[in-house]
């Protein structure tokens, strides 16, 4: 019975661990139509792991998420997904642009909760927000 218990504790601490190309590389976490995923990228390739519970996910448009948060946190285009419904690497198109541009934020924005996305989870609540510029 303890060594179900140890097993079942190491395997679950492994759920969002990072491949071994990614390793050590601080996650990014985006949420797409509903999917939240953590996003880590090097070099012409980004990771994007699942982070939500879904039920029975076909991978179409998981990729298509995948793909759009992998996107928002390089600043390139994602020329193909691969993977599965938990985790998905892409293939990044940087072009002559820095692999990781420095996104300039606006110092005065004006947030406010989107309704109807309040989400319980481990440890507390999340909320979407939208901000635009203050003027």
């Amino acid at each position: 019975m303890k060594y179900m218990i140890s097993l079942t504790l190491c395997l679950l601490a492994a759920c969002n661990t990072a491949g071994p190309h990614f390793r050590g590389l601080p996650a990014t976490t985006v949420m797409v139509d509903g999917s939240t995923f953590d996003v880590r990228v090097r070099g012409e390739l980004a990771e994007a792991i699942r982070t939500n519970a879904e039920y029975a996910p076909r991978f179409g448009p998981i990729r298509e998420r995948a793909g759009q948060a992998m996107a928002m946190v390089s600043g390139c285009e994602v020329r193909e997904v691969r993977g599965d419904q938990a985790q998905a690497t892409g293939i990044l198109n940087c072009g002559t642009r820095s692999l990781r541009p420095v996104m300039a934020v606006p110092v005065d924005l004006d947030c406010v909760p989107i309704r109807g996305t309040e989400l319980k989870q481990l440890g507390g609540k999340s909320v979407e927000i939208s901000c635009e510029p203050a003027l």
